[in-house]
């Protein structure tokens, strides 16, 4: 089986964590991405902690299965090298300040009046338009301005930032989405587009509950912990050894759950008898719930929910999730090959499960920087060579 991006070929100028994710994906969907680094000091993530070796294990598990080139843009030879670079592929990426490939000489306009079949993927915090486009940006920085930060955490404690980078991954996906939309545009046009992804755009894009109650209320809604601020019963209870999640997403469910704890005519209640009702009223309805859920443990309780349908889950740090059968099963923790070791980094596989493409059990390698100069150079020799016309 061939995989969807076989035919593709990406040029990869993104470091860090919102470029290379969003060429991770499409390299797991069997694009080739060319990487470019900065000679000596390559991508940051290459010295972002934790080691193996001297090795990422940060970097490599993001840029796996992907080549890498350095080439320094203000060097008259290095270039050479990438010009020639451009016009063999079909995506160049970017997430420099807006301006920067400009006085590079490599700007949308030059490259799109040169290589009329190029797509021009670039990310960056704020966009290339907006009074703020020039303006610096990391994933805190995104998480706190795009609105994301305000309604992290507990009610009447500082915010916080979610764990994981959604500043950066989000606008990642984002960036995917919109090159494979271009390539797609481009089966009809021939030509390329510029797709422009800002951070601080994706961050209200995910705010999918809290835009709708600000516009319509006007009023913003705060931090409420683990609760859904639309759903109840939608958050964390305790239980007799700690905290599990229980997800009754309609009233159907809820009815059902108030059979099996015991509880039918809690559905009937006017207090309880609606979604609606139940949101007015989530404090009463969880100290009902947490009465009868502290008589047993965790293990109790999942086990009989899922035997009848409720949404429900235990609460696992990284290290039990990356251990669940069912996340294994799907292939999302694969192993990796790290340089000068027998024993493999470990890594999340690929999400995207497709009937044509073979599911990914382990991931290829991260590149070593510039480890892959001379197979480029070969590549590019015989992709020019196969378009001259014959003699």
């Amino acid at each position: 089986m061939s995989a969807p991006l076989e035919d593709i070929t990406i040029l990869d100028l993104t470091h860090v964590l919102a470029g290379p994710y969003c060429s991770m994906i499409l390299s797991d969907l069997g694009a080739k991405v060319i990487k470019v680094e900065q000679p000596g000091t390559g991508d940051d993530t290459r010295h972002f902690p934790p080691f193996r070796d001297g090795f990422s294990a940060y970097f490599a598990t993001i840029n796996r299965n992907k080549q890498s080139i350095a080439l320094d843009l203000k060097d008259d030879a290095d270039r050479i090298v990438f010009e020639r670079l451009l016009g063999q592929v079909d995506v160049v990426m970017e997430n420099y300040r807006p301006g920067v490939m400009e006085r590079l000489g490599y700007g949308w306009d030059s490259l799109s009046a040169k290589h009329p079949h190029l797509i021009y993927g670039a990310v960056s915090g704020f966009g290339h338009t907006g009074p703020d486009a020039e303006r610096p940006a990391y994933d805190m920085v995104v998480q706190a301005r795009g609105g994301v930060m305000s309604i992290t955490g507990e009610k009447n404690r500082e915010p916080v930032r979610v764990g994981a980078s959604v500043g950066d991954i989000v606008a990642g996906m984002f960036l995917g989405h919109g090159l494979l939309a271009a390539l797609y545009q481009r089966l009809k046009t021939g030509k390329g587009q510029k797709v422009d992804i800002a951070m601080l755009d994706s961050q209200l894009a995910i705010l999918e509950h809290a835009v709708a109650i600000t516009g319509e209320t006007g009023i913003p809604p705060g931090p409420s912990g683990a609760r859904h601020p639309s759903i109840a019963p939608f958050e964390t209870y305790h239980t007799k050894d700690g905290l599990m999640v229980i997800a009754c997403g309609n009233d159907t469910l809820f009815k059902r759950f108030c059979e099996i704890i015991g509880k039918p005519k809690w559905a009937k209640w006017d207090e309880f008898s609606t979604n609606l009702a139940r949101c007015e009223n989530v404090m009463l309805l969880r100290r009902k719930i947490e009465a009868i859920t502290l008589a047993h443990p965790r293990a109790y309780w999942f086990e009989l929910f899922t035997a009848s349908g409720i949404p429900c889950a235990p609460i696992q740090n990284v290290a039990e999730a990356m251990q669940d059968p069912q996340i294994l099963a799907r292939n999302m923790v694969v192993d990796m090959p790290a340089p000068n070791d027998d024993r493999s980094f470990k890594a999340a596989g690929n999400p995207i499960k497709m009937s044509g493409l073979p599911d990914m059990t382990v991931a290829g390698a991260a590149p070593m920087l510039d480890g892959d100069r001379a197979d480029i150079l070969a590549w590019l020799d015989q992709r020019e060579t196969a378009m001259r016309p014959a003699e």
